[in-house]
């Protein structure tokens, strides 16, 4: 009697291998930006395929956990809570660098500081000029004021073979004030309702959180529902949800101790960041970046005023803000630009900087009530990071081109001398 061989399990867990590649390869910029991207364009397809009522009804469809008295739809979930992973992560990233990075002193970080917060002003006073222009609604002014940073950083990472390394630290720096200034502008005007006893609940969990990490308690039984609770308490206050994930993220701390291979903030960063790339901003995506995109919606986008200003505040805010804030701040403060950088370079990056899809698409959904206009605003978003991200790959693979002459230069007088050119400076053309 011959052994029947075992049946193979379709979509079973992957072996302990394959899951740790995977897992890294999702902790890269390019990769989470990919997943992203092939996320937006499933949306972009799906929402404009004979199949559309069924992604409006899987989008809509409301499920909700009793316990915590919570109802929500899909996109909700997604946007209340899935993404609050994101915004851990970038919690956490956030209090690396205040801690450890470019922000931890005035000097390294006044230049990017500078140059992301005129970054989200003008781009918020370009919106309001032109929606008062064409009698538009003001509502969406802080629309264009964030930068994608997985977006952006995948875009560089992409280009970037002979780029300086201080370029992704600029945008890095840029980026993450950004967030904080997003996450600001959430909890401040995108408020509704004030319930003072959730409110109250949800600090005295944070309260607790921060008492755990000051008292070096482990163990993520002792976290996670903690978490979850925050959150729920969080969301029910009035106060959008995604504050409690960055709420934690700061709390989190990013030192080591003695003995420690790494910070508690390492470790659940090096552990969710996976979940947020590779599933939390993905899913969201999904069922926020499906919008119409017909000719007639597409014509709305510079017809009518409010998604025209979101795509001029992106487009065009972005580049004036970032780069005339680096200009002024290095004129007139102390502040000074990394010798490793020329000014073609921010010029690029300012472009690049006008990639506003994960939390710009969330400011589209909570500037807005009327479903049309929200759609509209939308794929002004989405029309706008295209047309961002392919100007700043041009301008990024020129300077990209430079960089490797200069490389290819000093290799060969290595070559020739037999002793590397460490001593001699080059200059070119472009003032380098």
């Amino acid at each position: 009697m011959t052994q029947a061989r075992p049946r193979k399990i379709v979509f079973g867990l992957l072996p302990w291998p394959e899951r740790q590649a995977i897992g890294e390869a999702l902790r890269t910029e390019t990769v989470g930006g990919l997943v992203l991207l092939a996320a937006a364009i499933v949306a972009l397809v799906w929402a404009n395929s004979p199949w559309s009522a069924a992604y409006e009804s899987i989008r809509d469809f409301h499920f909700g956990i009793p316990a915590l008295g919570l109802d929500l739809s899909v996109g909700h979930w997604t946007s209340d809570g899935l993404l609050a992973v994101f915004f851990l992560v970038a919690g956490i990233e956030l209090k690396r660098e205040l801690v450890l990075g470019e922000l931890r002193t005035p000097a390294t970080a006044a230049l990017p500081v500078i140059a992301a917060v005129c970054g989200m002003a003008v781009p918020a006073t370009l919106y309001v000029i032109t929606a008062s222009a064409g009698g538009g609604s003001l509502d969406g002014w802080a629309v264009p004021m964030a930068t994608d940073i997985a977006f952006a950083l995948a875009v560089l990472a992409v280009i970037s073979t002979h780029l300086p390394a201080a370029l992704r630290a600029f945008l890095l720096t840029l980026a993450v004030v950004d967030d904080l200034g997003a996450i600001l502008i959430i909890a401040v005007f995108f408020t509704g309702d004030l319930n003072l006893w959730a409110l109250a609940g949800a600090f005295a969990g944070l309260v607790l959180f921060s008492a755990l990490q000051r008292f070096r308690v482990r163990g993520w039984w002792w976290y996670a529902p903690l978490g979850v609770a925050i959150w729920a308490l969080m969301y029910t206050s009035g106060v959008h949800a995604t504050v409690a994930g960055v709420a934690m993220g700061l709390i989190l701390r990013t030192t080591r101790d003695q003995g420690e291979d790494r910070s508690p903030g390492a470790r659940v960063s090096h552990l969710v960041h996976p979940f947020s790339a590779g599933v939390a901003v993905p899913l969201f995506a999904l069922f926020a970046a499906g919008v119409g995109i017909s000719g007639a919606a597409l014509a709305k986008v510079f017809t009518d005023p409010e998604p025209l200003a979101v795509y001029v505040g992106l487009v065009v805010g972005k580049i004036l803000g970032v780069f005339l804030g680096t200009c002024l701040a290095a004129r007139f403060t102390r502040a000074r630009l990394n010798p490793e950088l020329a000014w073609a370079d921010v010029f690029g990056l300012a472009v690049l900087a006008g990639i506003g899809f994960t939390v710009a698409l969330l400011l589209g959904e909570l500037s807005f009530t009327d479903p049309a206009l929200t759609e509209h605003v939308k794929a002004a978003v989405l029309l706008a990071s295209l047309t961002a991200a392919a100007l700043a790959a041009v301008l990024l693979r020129a300077r990209n081109r430079v960089y490797k002459r200069l490389y290819e230069e000093e290799e060969r007088d290595e070559d020739a001398d037999g002793i590397p050119d460490v001593y001699q400076t080059q200059t070119t053309d472009d003032g380098r």
